[in-house]
């Protein structure tokens, strides 16, 4: 059906800067919303930014001014822009889409990626 693959995470130091970007495959008719939430350990999975096909978008409070979402949409990619980035950024870091593909009819569903470790240490 659908795949997202994401790439980008790793060890920065705090203040320092990352780039994500998460790709979407498959039998794709139109993307809605992609976005961006993050899971710390012990901690309930949250929203980080979110980004319409429009472009408009929408950013949890913690990341406010330090993070960018953006999608290109010919390529059906998502990034996620991470600047300043503070020990209490790191987490693993999960691609979310909302799509409409194609499967012997039109169907919208969630998807997900695999998750990427961003680790936000001295």
């Amino acid at each position: 059906q659908v795949q997202l693959v994401e790439s980008g995470g790793g060890l920065v130091q705090p203040g320092g800067s990352l780039r994500l970007s998460c790709a979407a495959s498959g039998r794709i008719f139109r993307i809605n919303t992609m976005g961006w939430y993050r899971q710390a350990p012990g901690k309930q999975r949250e929203l980080v930014a979110s980004i319409r096909s429009s472009g408009s978008t929408n950013y949890a409070d913690s990341v406010k001014g330090r993070f960018t979402g953006s999608r290109d949409n010919a390529k059906n990619t998502v990034y996620l822009q991470m600047n300043s980035l503070k020990s209490e950024d790191t987490a693993v870091y999960y691609c979310n889409a909302d799509v409409t593909y194609l499967s012997g009819g039109f169907y919208t569903d969630d998807f997900w990626g695999q998750g990427t470790q961003v680790t936000v240490s001295s």
